[in-house]
């Protein structure tokens, strides 16, 4: 991959890790100032709710944070869009869909084929 290309990923894996970090913070100050106090039960259960599902959210965006930070290891290594399995260049299409993918389309075709067949 050239550097130009490289270059580009990096600038759209630091924004998007940029606005990952912008709502966590988000969040974590909403969950600190959000103590409301619902004297309806339905209310409360409601708000719980969606609480909760947000920090589900939250907890899949923190995975996806680890996986954006790696990627960025990769950008800076030279090692940025190489298939971790077979070693080929992984397409820029693949990259595009899923920058943090380490894996080549041919490759997580075979795992995910496997994995299918062992279920």
């Amino acid at each position: 991959m050239d550097k130009k290309t490289r270059a580009q990923f990096k600038k759209l894996l630091q924004t998007r890790l940029d606005d990952l970090l912008d709502e966590a913070r988000t969040t974590v100050s909403d969950l600190i100032e959000g103590e409301d106090n619902f004297p309806d039960p339905t209310d409360r259960a409601t708000a719980e709710s969606d609480r909760n599902f947000l920090l589900r959210i939250r907890d899949r965006e923190r995975k996806l944070i680890a996986k954006i930070r790696e990627a960025l290891e990769r950008v800076d290594e030279g090692t940025f869009g190489e298939c971790d399995n077979c070693g080929d260049d992984i397409g820029v299409k693949r990259l595009k869909a899923r920058p943090v993918t380490t894996l080549c389309i041919d490759c997580k075709t075979e795992m995910e084929s496997i994995e299918k067949s062992n279920s």
